[in-house]
């Protein structure tokens, strides 16, 4: 079993390696991003590909992606298959779309900040800068009954 383990890395080696706090490995692990195995005595071992893991999630989340969104990205790669330079390129190119789309939103409020603020509304039901994909505005405030 010792032969075995040793391709393994403990939970302090990781953090070490991927530069995340010990705590951080453990939330991952809970919310199902990454996973380990358990020795014996319970000590969790990581498989070494979990550092490329680790990278991606916080590369993801520097680029302004939530966990939640990550958790979505990651969901076709189950957190016990090794990641795979085909399966990087395929969520980097998920990030590029949802990239692309935040860049958009960023751009439409920094047309009209000034009207927004101007406007003093602060009305996040009623804005059509934050509430862009409400269609039923047109037909007035309040609840509309849908058939």
């Amino acid at each position: 079993m010792k032969t075995k383990l040793a391709a393994y890395l403990s939970v302090g080696e990781v953090a070490q390696r991927s530069g995340v706090a010990v705590s951080t490995l453990h939330f991952y692990e809970a919310k199902g991003l990454i996973c380990s195995i358990r020795t014996q005595g319970n000590q969790r071992r990581y498989a070494r590909d979990v550092l490329r893991r680790v990278s991606l999630i916080k590369t993801a989340q520097g680029l302004g992606i939530s966990l939640a969104e990550i958790l979505t990205l990651l969901a076709p790669f189950p957190a016990t298959q090794k990641l795979t330079a085909t399966d990087v390129s395929h969520m980097v190119a998920l990030w590029k779309v949802m990239l692309k789309e935040r860049i958009e939103r960023l751009n439409r409020l920094s047309d009209h900040i000034d009207k927004c603020i101007g406007c003093g509304c602060l009305s996040r039901e009623d804005c059509p800068l934050v509430n862009d994909n409400d269609h039923l505005r047109e037909q007035g405030s309040g609840a509309v009954l849908l058939s």
